[in-house]
């Protein structure tokens, strides 16, 4: 009932919603069996549906029938029904007949970004032009929620693992389930922090107030996985390390990007790209969160260092050796590991002082 009443109020978006059957996505699931589950997260189980016509989707279930779950079900379906974004996976209809809230999506066939980085299998795929594309995709996405959708939204949990991929290796964002529709009026919302430990705004972690330069804050976290191949925080690893975004950022100031990065992406020819890539990161991880870009100035920036990778002559005057001067002349405030003042979250802080970078993109 709430759900048909917070649709009936967006003519625009209750239109492009259907409604299913129960049946019908039982028979579709094979009674939900646990063969045909394909991901699993913290509100909810996804499996892979046959419509009869043939059609393969992804059918979210609820993991927990109570109140918070009914109002992230809503939530979901409100913001998911306004979007119509060639990177953002698309909602095609919900049920609204169970307890359990379901919803039905796009099939999305070929897993996620973290998939892509992380798991042996595809170890070997180390394609740097097919990084920047996917990063490039994703922050257009997310500069549509912030700037272009209706209402603004912010999507609050924006990691690797919900940039889903398909067969073609095109970016499609997901998991709308914690995101918050943002007023017209307003720059931020005071919230119960939700998110991923190693993506999380700390200055939201703080305060916690959304502002869509926390999402900002989490895609300066996928970016350096994108460069480097590592997670966002490792238990096994030595201190120093163990947070991908303060060993980041401490070997960037000290003018040693080259050692962290993944091998195999470096070559002759993207040097140039990949340290403006870093530079672009270490803006995105700025502590305070209105020195960070905006995720319309990021998107461009990254189509910026893609039009410079497919026409080099646009940007001839530019050289690696300015970048890198820009890199070592770059004022921070770097964590340190003996610093235990504010070892919870200075590390995060980064060339905070950085601004001359030459952009010829239209920023």
């Amino acid at each position: 009932m709430i759900l048909k009443q917070q649709l009936s109020t967006r003519e625009d978006s209750s239109a492009s919603t259907t409604i299913f059957s129960a049946e019908q996505l039982k028979k579709a699931t094979n009674n939900f069996d646990e063969n045909l589950i394909i991901g699993k997260g913290g509100f909810g189980t996804v499996f892979k549906g046959y419509l009869s016509n043939n059609k393969i989707v992804a059918i979210k279930k609820s993991k927990i029938i109570d109140q918070a779950q009914v109002e992230q079900f809503i939530n979901e379906v409100i913001v998911l029904s306004q979007i119509n974004h060639r990177n953002i996976v698309k909602l095609l209809d919900c049920c609204l007949e169970t307890e359990v809230p379901l919803l039905v999506y796009e099939f999305v066939n070929n897993g996620t970004l973290f998939d892509y980085l992380h798991k042996e299998s595809h170890a070997t795929k180390v394609c740097w032009k097919t990084r920047l594309r996917i990063a490039t995709e994703a922050a257009g996405a997310l500069s549509y929620l912030h700037s272009a959708a209706s209402i603004p939204i912010i999507h609050r949990d924006i990691k690797t693992a919900n940039i889903l991929l398909d067969e073609n290796y095109i970016a499609k964002v997901s998991d709308f389930g914690a995101s918050r529709l943002v007023p017209l009026d307003q720059t931020e919302l005071a919230t119960m922090v939700q998110g991923t430990f190693g993506y999380l705004d700390p200055e939201y972690m703080q305060t916690s107030h959304l502002t869509e330069k926390s999402d900002v804050y989490s895609f300066g976290v996928v970016l350096v996985e994108l460069l480097t191949g590592e997670k966002p925080f490792s238990f096994n690893k030595d201190e120093e390390k163990r947070s991908l975004t303060i060993h980041f950022l401490c070997s960037l100031k000290e003018d040693r990007l080259f050692e962290v990065l993944q091998i195999g992406i470096l070559d002759e020819h993207n040097k140039q790209e990949i340290m403006e890539v870093a530079i672009l990161a270490a803006k995105c991880l700025r502590l305070r969160g209105e020195e960070r870009p905006s995720m319309k100035e990021v998107a461009m920036e990254l189509e910026g260092i893609r039009l410079t990778e497919k026409h080099p002559w646009i940007n001839i005057d530019k050289n690696v050796e300015e970048t890198r001067y820009l890199l070592h002349d770059a004022s921070s405030s770097i964590y340190e590991p003996g610093d235990s003042s504010n070892n919870q979250y200075a590390g995060y802080d980064s060339i905070r002082d950085h601004v001359l970078i030459t952009l010829d993109d239209g920023r």
